[in-house]
């Protein structure tokens, strides 16, 4: 019996023996494919866009705009987005002089049907890229809308009535028939609180010029910053874009019942210029020029939100091409207050 018994003891602590390894075994291979999904995880983060260099001047905006509406018109497969990226995928980025000849050349081979824009990118490599990178940029700039207007025309005068348009839906920051200066100040130093690049573009104007929503989105940030003043942070529904408006006004800074979460369309009035910033004290005028700071913050993760990896781009240019489309605005009797005068709807409303 003894010798019977330490046999199967034997036998147990082999198969015991057998079993543990066995669960090591699945272990060390479990551990291996968490750790491959980790990886892949990790990697998938990862796979997007760190940089962009926006350097397209407002010339061949607006060129590659005017080769969009004329596509939408006879139905031509190309766009603005489109016109734009070819043209930064095959100079390196750069938007020269001929920029403009280029792209309307190139839209004429397309428009003749000699070629199409797949044809042409299908072996450019560096094509996906500036598509991926111009759509985060200006994504939201062009498409369907309705805008209200009298008589039919914009300031036309006569009974209100909504008209269906195709073209461009954003706005200049600053309100029609409010003047102001501005200049390429991108990447210039700043000293208040550290030595930093100023990652925006100012534009100098008079104290209680309104302020105007540039794209369609949604208040995600409002209050006071430190550097900033009184300021609006908007997202762009798609997400992509992070408009920043900042140094407004002291003691009324903000259009009449915005608040964080708040839906803002396109031309509709939310802030008003001042010079408020550079305190740790809110509502204090510490900014010697009045002016609006307006920054465009690229997003195609959110971990860039804040921190390290924030996307910041120059958008002088930009400014400058919307200065083709200002807000109308007008006084609210009895108040500090201003308003669109013609409101304006997108399908996504």
């Amino acid at each position: 019996m003894g010798i019977r018994f330490r046999t199967l003891k034997r036998a147990g602590i082999a198969a015991e023996g057998v079993a543990v390894f066995i669960l090591l075994c699945l272990l060390i291979i479990r551990q291996g494919s968490d750790t491959s999904r980790t990886a892949a995880s990790d990697e998938a983060r990862q796979d997007y866009i760190k940089w962009v260099d926006f350097d397209v001047t407002a010339q061949a905006m607006e060129t590659a705009y005017q080769c969009d509406l004329d596509a939408y018109e006879n139905g031509v497969e190309v766009g603005f987005v489109e016109l734009l990226a070819y043209t930064a995928a095959v100079n390196g980025g750069t938007f020269d002089g001929g920029a403009s000849d280029a792209i309307e050349e190139l839209y004429e081979r397309i428009r003749s049907n000699e070629t199409t824009i797949e044809e042409l990118t299908r072996d450019l490599s560096s094509y996906s890229y500036y598509l991926e990178a111009y759509t985060a940029v200006l994504g939201g700039f062009v498409g369907e809308y309705e805008i209200e207007t009298e008589g039919g025309q914009e300031g036309g005068g006569g009974d209100t009535v909504w008209e269906e348009r195709y073209g461009l839906k954003v706005f200049s920051p600053i309100a029609k028939g409010f003047e102001y200066s501005d200049y390429d100040d991108f990447g210039a130093a700043r000293s208040y609180g550290y030595e930093r690049l100023h990652l925006g573009h100012d534009m100098t104007g008079q104290i209680g010029t309104p302020i105007i929503c540039v794209e369609s989105g949604y208040v995600e940030a409002l209050g006071w910053n430190q550097y900033g003043g009184w300021r609006i942070g908007i997202r762009s529904f798609d997400q992509k874009r992070y408009y920043y408006y900042a140094h407004l006004r002291q003691n009324y800074p903000y259009a009449e019942g915005l608040e964080e979460g708040s839906i803002v369309t396109a031309g509709d009035v939310i802030g008003y210029l001042g010079h408020t910033g550079y305190s740790t004290t809110e509502n204090v005028n510490n900014i010697d020029i009045p002016h609006l700071h307006f920054g465009i913050q690229l997003i195609f993760d959110e971990s860039q939100k804040e921190g390290e990896n924030e996307i910041w781009i120059d958008c002088y240019q930009i400014t400058q091409f919307l200065s083709r489309n200002r807000s109308l605005t007008e006084k609210i009797e009895g108040t500090r207050e201003w308003k669109r005068v013609y409101d304006m709807k997108e399908p996504a409303e």
